[in-house]
C-alpha cells in the first residue's frame, strides 16, 4: 500500500491511499472459503457449490468489506504516525466512477489540520479589571429587603411602588413558565412602571432586554440558562396572582440569630458590614467572569489565523444524529467559529505556559466548592470526611468531571491573564459594573 499527504494550504491536506491486490487478497480467499460450507445456489446442495460460484456470488461485498478495513486502520495508523493535529475527522472525498476491478484502488481523504500560530498575552491592551464594591445605596436596599422578606406580609388591593408581586413568567416559543415572588423596584423602572395600578388576575407584558438592573437576575426569575441570558431581547406576560405590601421586621437580635447564626450579628453595623463582605464575594466572582470574557475576546481579535472553514462545513454535515444540509452547516459553523478559535487559543495559552490540569487540582476544585455548596445550606463546618465523601461521588461521575475539569482550566486562565495580560484595575460601585459590562 501507498499512502502520501497531498498539501493544498496551511490548514488544508488530502491524505492518498493506493490499495493493491496483495493488501486484501489473503483476508478475501479466507472469507470466500469461511462462506462456501454455508453457501446457497439454485440448483446446489448447502455446501457443494463449486468456488468460483460462491466467488461470483457474495466476492465482490467481501473484497469491499475487507478493503474497508485495510484503508481504514491504515488511515488511523498514518495519521498516529505523523502526527497530524487534525480539526474534525477525515472525509472521504466520493468518486461516483470508482472501479472496484481496478488493479489498484486509490481512496482520498481531506483532513483539516490546527492552524500553526502564536498568542501575545502581553500584547497591547485597554483590558479592565473591576474592583465592584458595595456602596451605601446597595447595601441599605439589602436591609430593606430583609426586613421585608422576614416581616409581614399585608394583601393589596392593587399593585404600588413598594408592592410584593407573586406571579407567573411565561412565554411560548422559549418554553419559559415560571411562578416566583419579585418586588415592583426589582425590575428596571420603566417595566416596573407597566405595574403600577394594576390588580390580581392581569396580565403584564414586559421586555426581557433591561428587565433587570443585571440580567443574571433573568435566571432566578425566569429560570432561563446562563447562556441564554446575555442579550436576550423577548416578550414575555407576567399574570399577577397576589399583590401584597410589608410590616417590615425589627432588626433586633432575633432576627440577626436567624439569619447568620447565633452572636455572629449583634447590631445594624455589624449586618451591614455582613452585607457588604457578602456582597463583594459575589461581585469578585462576576468581575472575574467579566474580566475573562474581556480576554477572551481580545485574543480572539488579534490573534490571527487561517481555518479549514470549508472542511469543517462539509464536515458538520455528516456529524451527530440528525444530518445537517449545506444550509445548516453554515449556519452551525458561524455559529461555533468563535468557540473553535478561542478553544485553540486556549490550548496554545496553556501550552506555552506549561499549564496542566492535575487529579489533585481537580480534587481540591471540587473539595472548595462542595464546602461553599454545604454552607450555602446551613452546614458550614463540615467534616473531611463527609466532604471527601461527597467528592468521591462527584469524581465518579464522569460528565461533572468534564464540567469541573472545563472550570478547573478557566480557573487556571484566569490567573494566567491577570499576570500576563496586565489589565488596568478600576473601582467601581456595583451599579457602574453593570453599565460597563451591558453598556446602559
Amino acid at each position: 500500500m501507498d499512502i502520501k499527504r497531498v498539501a493544498i494550504d496551511a490548514v488544508n491536506e488530502t491524505i492518498v491511499m493506493t490499495v493493491v491486490h496483495m493488501d486484501y487478497k489473503g483476508q478475501v480467499a479466507k472469507r470466500i472459503n469461511e462462506k462456501m460450507p454455508l453457501a446457497t445456489v439454485k440448483g446446489f446442495r448447502k455446501g457443494q457449490v463449486p468456488k468460483d460460484l460462491v466467488e461470483k456470488q457474495y466476492g465482490k461485498a467481501i473484497k469491499q468489506e475487507e478493503v474497508k478495513k485495510v484503508v481504514d486502520l491504515a488511515l488511523e495508523r498514518f495519521v498516529q504516525s505523523e502526527r497530524l493535529n487534525l480539526l474534525g475527522t477525515p472525509l472521504p472525498k466520493v468518486n461516483e466512477n470508482f472501479d472496484w476491478d481496478a488493479e489498484e484502488l486509490t481512496f482520498e481523504y481531506e483532513i483539516g489540520l490546527v492552524p500553526n500560530f502564536e498568542i501575545d498575552l502581553e500584547a497591547k491592551n485597554n483590558i479592565v479589571k473591576y474592583i465592584v464594591t458595595a456602596d451605601d445605596k446597595l447595601i441599605d436596599g439589602q436591609v430593606e429587603r430583609i426586613q421585608k422578606q422576614f416581616g409581614k406580609a399585608i394583601p393589596q388591593d392593587k399593585v404600588e411602588a413598594d408592592s410584593d408581586l407573586t406571579g407567573t413568567f411565561t412565554n411560548e416559543e422559549k418554553g419559559i413558565n415560571n411562578t416566583t415572588t419579585i418586588s415592583v423596584s426589582t425590575f428596571n423602572k420603566k417595566a416596573g412602571d407597566k405595574f403600577i395600578g394594576k390588580k390580581v388576575g392581569d396580565v403584564v407584558t414586559v421586555s426581557t432586554k433591561g428587565l433587570f438592573e443585571d440580567d443574571h437576575q433573568l435566571m432566578d426569575y425566569l429560570k432561563v440558562s446562563h447562556d441564554d441570558v446575555h442579550g436576550l431581547d423577548i416578550e414575555v406576560n407576567f399574570t399577577i396572582e397576589a399583590i401584597n405590601g410589608a410590616e417590615l421586621a425589627e432588626l433586633n437580635q432575633e432576627l440577626f440569630d436567624k439569619l447568620f447564626g447565633e452572636g455572629k450579628v449583634a447590631s445594624l453595623e455589624d449586618l451591614k458590614a455582613k452585607i457588604k463582605e457578602d456582597a463583594e464575594a459575589q461581585f469578585a466572582q462576576q468581575a472575574d467572569q467579566k474580566l475573562l470574557m474581556d480576554v477572551q475576546d481580545f485574543l480572539i481579535e488579534n490573534t490571527k489565523f487561517d481555518l479549514p472553514a470549508e472542511f469543517l462545513k462539509k464536515w458538520l454535515q455528516t456529524v451527530g444524529e440528525k444530518k445537517l444540509s449545506a444550509e445548516e452547516a453554515e449556519v452551525e459553523y458561524a455559529r461555533s467559529e468563535k468557540g473553535l478559535r478561542f478553544q485553540l487559543i486556549e490550548g496554545k495559552a496553556m501550552a506555552q505556559s506549561n499549564i496542566q490540569i492535575t487529579f489533585e487540582d481537580l480534587k481540591e476544585f471540587t473539595t472548595n466548592a462542595i464546602k461553599q455548596q454545604m454552607a450555602q445550606f446551613g452546614q458550614a463546618n463540615p467534616t473531611d470526611e463527609e466532604v471527601q465523601g461527597i467528592v468521591a461521588r462527584v469524581l465518579s461521575n464522569q460528565e461533572e468531571v468534564k464540567r469541573l475539569s472545563e472550570q478547573v482550566v478557566a480557573a487556571k486562565l484566569l490567573d494566567l491573564f491577570k499576570e500576563k495580560a496586565n489589565p488596568t484595575t478600576k473601582e467601581v460601585t456595583y451599579e457602574e459594573f453593570i453599565a460597563a459590562s451591558y453598556g446602559e
